[in-house]
């Protein structure tokens, strides 16, 4: 039995280093890179980031496909991904921490008018504006999961107003909290800014299209560290030329890397990040050896996705 790492994104973590990094929590594993696969055969389970459409059927006695993150949408949404397959995430407060570490940053830069004085020195203008004050400031959190209460937590410390909405109603301190298609357009429509954490499911799938974001304060940031896929950019494109809403920072998109010519690149409302707000996976990583193990002893697997749910 072996594990194959076919993560696909040298620039952000090298086959060879997670392969070094789990020998020291596994040393007597069968732990391969995707540049030396050896027989498939022989593989049982394969830990990615990005998941190629069929890569399963490339080894026949694949058991388990675990993803180095959260977001498991591109390896369920594999037509021919057979049902014996398993599917595991990471859990990992360390990324979370940094998307809601990333969320605050960029509210902080709106309420304290950073791109406007960064515009005013290009100009060699002196000009100062108020700050804006976090108790009278709403920010809304769009899923309140493991990560999206750490991120509405992070505001909650930092004093700001804070509404939260799931699927399911909540209960967290300082988080008013709304459920349900009527709870999130009254969450938006109080909100400052709109923080989206939500994972990518076939509920999910394009719901921040132009019918939403007619329900936007118009002057809402909205700002998505979830799922690209979440956005109909096209649809937020035209809200923004229309002040449906004031201005999106997007760390993730429906393609990525984004090509060249996407419009996204260059409209004056839109801020981009390369996908880069949660970044590290702490000690989740020793999560990756620990199902490797418990695939061989046939124990229950850490973090299994629930396929008919998509998380």
């Amino acid at each position: 039995m072996a594990l194959l790492i076919d993560v696909k994104h040298p620039d952000w973590m090298r086959d060879e280093d997670l392969r070094n990094e789990l020998l020291r929590h596994y040393p007597e594993a069968d732990i391969r890179i995707g540049d030396h696969p050896g027989n498939p055969d022989e593989i049982e389970m394969l830990t990615v980031s990005t998941y190629l459409p069929g890569e399963a059927l490339r080894y026949p006695n694949l058991k388990l496909i675990q993803k180095t993150g959260a977001g498991v949408n591109n390896i369920l949404g594999d037509l021919n991904l057979p049902q014996s397959i398993q599917v595991t995430r990471l859990r990992t407060d360390t990324s979370g921490g940094e998307m809601a570490e990333y969320a605050l940053a960029y509210v902080l830069q709106e309420q304290r008018h950073m791109r406007e004085y960064r515009d005013l020195q290009s100009r060699s203008k002196w000009k100062a504006f108020p700050p804006r004050r976090a108790a009278d400031t709403t920010v809304a959190i769009l899923g309140l999961g493991r990560i999206g209460q750490l991120v509405a937590q992070r505001f909650v410390d930092n004093q700001f107003k804070v509404v939260g909405w799931s699927r399911n109603l909540r209960h967290l301190p300082g988080v008013d909290c709304y459920d349900g298609a009527d709870g999130l357009l009254r969450l938006l429509q109080q909100s400052d800014y709109a923080v989206s954490v939500l994972p990518s499911t076939t509920q999910t799938l394009g719901m921040f299209n132009y019918g939403l974001f007619k329900n936007f304060n118009a002057r809402t940031i909205f700002i998505n560290v979830g799922r690209g896929d979440l956005v109909n950019e096209p649809d937020l494109i035209q809200a923004l030329d229309d002040g449906l809403l004031a201005g999106a920072i997007l760390d993730v998109m429906s393609v990525e890397p984004l090509p060249a010519d996407n419009p996204l690149w260059l409209h004056a409302k839109i801020q981009l990040t390369p996908h880069i707000s949660g970044y590290h996976l702490g000690d989740a990583i020793v999560d990756i050896a620990e199902n490797f193990r418990r695939l061989q002893s046939g124990d229950s697997l850490l973090h299994l996705v629930d396929r008919a749910q998509g998380y």
